[in-house]
């Protein structure tokens, strides 16, 4: 399968998280490589904002879709999965990239810690809800966004909630571990079946990101912000892990600057991953569910 790939040109990419940032640079570049893009929005405003870039740099043949949701809502997750699997007949490549980080702890409408909610949960049910459109389509990728923020984290399976001891980056940190352990339980999970998983690190990038946390953050990002890289050099290894039929071959892994790379040694551990996708399982009712 992995002779196969030839690039996204003519395929269907889903991608969250693409109205700014990293993600809103990734779109743009996929588009002018000629994919028939999905985007996953929340805001109306911004999604016609980022389709009136996405569509200017677009090739000709490309395809440019927007699709709405609440990924902090697993009830809007599904939604979402459920639109997919009846618009399109394939799915080549989706693209976890919508992210988020919060200064105080906050519940979604779920119950559960926000930043859990959005970094990992809803990356995780929308990944198994699209799983088998994603096998059908073979070969196909699945690619989420990380961070070397996991180096010191550790899953926090005794305050699963962060009930006890939340502080913002720490928990932002913890999710990022679980995306890096997720990805490699669904690699393992996905051996032999045309489809591939990896995440990456797009290194430390000058976007809006964290700048929604009061004034410290917002004048810490501002200081650093000399040193920090574009959106669009953040997304290369976003777009090479979408696009090149170099990692055809790559399964589960964590990848920075186009380049595979060794995790912290709690984002290797097997026990804890599979851990993990069990307690993913019933925080998001997938245990129940028919799923792979």
């Amino acid at each position: 399968m992995a002779q196969e790939w030839s690039g996204v040109a003519g395929k269907r990419v889903l991608l969250t998280g693409a109205t700014g940032g990293i993600g809103l640079a990734a779109a743009e570049a996929l588009a002018a490589r000629g994919a028939q893009l999905s985007i996953v929005a929340r805001s109306p405003e911004r999604a016609e904002q980022a389709l009136t870039r996405i569509r200017g740099s677009a090739r000709a043949d490309a395809g440019v879709d927007v699709l709405f949701a609440d990924l902090s809502s697993e009830e809007s997750v599904r939604r979402l999965a459920g639109e997919v699997l009846e618009r399109y007949d394939a799915l080549d490549v989706l693209v976890n990239n919508a992210g988020a980080v919060y200064r105080s702890r906050q519940l979604s409408v779920d119950g559960i810690e926000l930043t859990w909610a959005v970094n990992h949960l809803a990356p995780f049910l929308l990944t198994n809800l699209l799983l088998e459109r994603l096998r059908a389509s073979a070969p196909a990728r699945v690619v989420t966004t990380s961070s070397m923020a996991h180096q010191g984290a550790q899953l926090p399976f005794g305050d699963v909630n962060a009930e006890r001891s939340y502080r913002g980056m720490r928990r932002y940190g913890e999710t990022k571990l679980a995306n890096i352990l997720f990805t490699a339980e669904l690699g393992r999970r996905l051996e032999g079946s045309g489809v591939t998983a990896n995440c990456f690190h797009p290194g430390f990038v000058a976007t809006g990101f964290n700048r929604n946390n009061g004034r410290v953050m917002r004048a810490a990002m501002t200081l650093l912000r000399p040193l920090s890289r574009s959106p669009e050099k953040g997304a290369r290894t976003l777009v090479w892990l979408a696009d090149s039929p170099e990692v055809a071959g790559e399964q589960g892994g964590y990848f920075v600057d186009q380049r595979r790379k060794v995790p912290s040694a709690a984002a290797q551990d097997p026990v804890a991953a599979g851990l993990l996708w069990d307690l993913s399982e019933r925080q998001t009712g997938l245990s129940a569910d028919s799923t792979p």
